[in-house]
């Protein structure tokens, strides 16, 4: 499963420059590309000159929103109409028929390149007052005259090996930033195996930052030296956190290594995208996930007579979808019954909440309790030291889980008894402890001590 580009409901302009004062407006893509082919090419051009263009429009428009060109530096708007930077939009102009139906045909149709699958940034300028390495707009006329289809004009100027990519899904898109702090112990997800990932390529270009081992979506100690260091390179405070402004600068750093938005880019293939956590987990789902989101419903239930009470089996059925409409419904959410990032982020506040504020009755048993944070190789404290008294009293139970030192840091031992447990209990063998492994080992503890 891959993360490919799609081609956003809205796109957001910025009416100057981009340090300018200037306005911004959201206006629908389709809208946005017909006024930006009406503004800067003829209407009388040749249908193979007119449809070149627009592909290279609606390419160059796309790159900017796929890479976050400008939030990533700050910024509140994907794209500006200054003509210096972007493409020339013109507030409230009027747009041309025959340019219109053609954008109608071509918006969600872009241009990659080889093997890569993000949008081309595919440069290009008028050809007479201004020239560049990329599409000549005047000459794209000449070639039409010629015979030449829109693909070969787009051969001629970026090579043989563009694509066109068609029919595009249309959908909104979010900000890429997942909405709360990544951090040492943050449960494992797409979002924190992007970091690793774009922190490992940036390394080729700053070495001093630590390799990641094991991009795994886990947020363990090597992730968070990583991060560090990155923030220490470029000014941030070096406090190993994930927040907005470290993921924009990471992102902003990741895609000037890679040159995304430049006409000779290293890209991205497919392979660099793909996912192993889903970005939604919905009815007729199964597995790990869904095991975890019953799990912390399941315990919030506890507390809050109105959620039910479902099965941990792995298994996203009518019960889950009920549970989770329920919870979405509680907690102001839009009740569509999906677990998407608005209701994940939530479920994990209900939890660390319902955690902190324990009534006094509960107080004795909030060690058996996961505490809301992953524990991996590098992790230390005293919930460390909780958990290998655990998997200490199993291990002399049960000859099938090494025996550990309780010492309070999570090394190499620990995560082999971790392994152990997780084997035991038909766990996905990750070494790491979230809230399936969590309550396996205290299952296993509390039938031996």
């Amino acid at each position: 499963m891959a993360v490919t580009p799609v081609i956003p409901d809205y796109i957001t302009v910025h009416l100057g420059p981009p340090n300018s004062n200037a306005r911004n407006v959201r206006v629908p893509f389709t809208d946005y590309i017909k006024n930006v082919a009406s503004s800067e090419v003829y209407p009388s051009w040749p249908d193979s000159a007119i449809r070149a263009n627009i592909y290279a429009q609606v390419s160059f428009a796309l790159n900017r929103i796929f890479t976050e060109y400008y939030r990533s530096r700050g910024y509140n708007f994907d794209i500006t109409n200054s003509t210096a930077y972007d493409q020339a939009y013109i507030d409230g102009r009027d747009i041309y028929s025959n340019i219109s139906k053609i954008v109608d045909e071509l918006f969600n149709d872009y241009v990659t390149k080889g093997n890569q699958i993000q949008p081309y940034f595919t440069e290009y300028c008028d050809g007479r007052n201004v020239t560049c390495r990329g599409l000549s707009q005047w000459g794209t006329v000449t070639l039409a005259n010629r015979g030449r289809t829109p693909y070969q004009i787009l051969q001629n100027y970026y090579g043989n090996d563009v694509n066109i990519v068609r029919n595009a899904p249309v959908k909104n898109i979010p900000e890429s930033y997942p909405g709360r702090l990544l951090r040492l112990g943050s449960y494992g997800g797409e979002d924190i195996r992007t970091i690793q990932r774009q922190l490992n390529r940036i390394r080729q270009n700053y070495p001093s930052i630590p390799r990641i081992p094991d991009p795994n979506g886990f947020f363990d100690a090597s992730t968070q030296a990583a991060v560090r260091q990155f923030q220490r390179i470029f000014n941030l405070t070096p406090d190993g956190i994930v927040g907005k402004a470290t993921w924009y600068k990471i992102k902003q750093i990741y895609n000037a290594v890679k040159k995304l938005s430049e006409l000779y880019s290293e890209g991205i293939t497919i392979s660099e995208v793909e996912r192993i956590f889903s970005e939604v987990i919905r009815r007729g789902d199964r597995g790990r996930d869904v095991r975890t989101i019953q799990y912390y419903l399941n315990f919030l239930g506890f507390f809050n007579d109105r959620l039910p009470q479902i099965s941990v089996d792995g298994i996203f059925g009518p019960a889950t979808e009920n549970a989770v409409r329920t919870f979405q419904r509680e907690y102001g959410l839009t009740v569509d019954g999906i677990v998407g990032r608005a209701t994940w982020n939530a479920i994990l506040d209900a939890y660390d909440s319902t955690l902190n504020s324990l009534p006094d009755e509960y107080r004795s048993y909030s060690s058996l309790l996961y505490p809301g944070y992953t524990l991996t190789t590098g992790t230390s404290g005293n919930v460390v030291t909780q958990v290998q008294t655990f998997l200490r009293t199993i291990a002399q139970n049960n000859n099938a889980v090494p025996l550990i030192t309780v010492d309070g840091v999570f090394g190499n031992r620990t995560r082999e008894a971790v392994i152990a447990v997780q084997r035991l209990s038909g766990i996905e063998q990750t070494g790491v402890v979230g809230p399936l492994t969590w309550n396996a080992i205290v299952n296993l503890y509390n039938e031996y001590r």
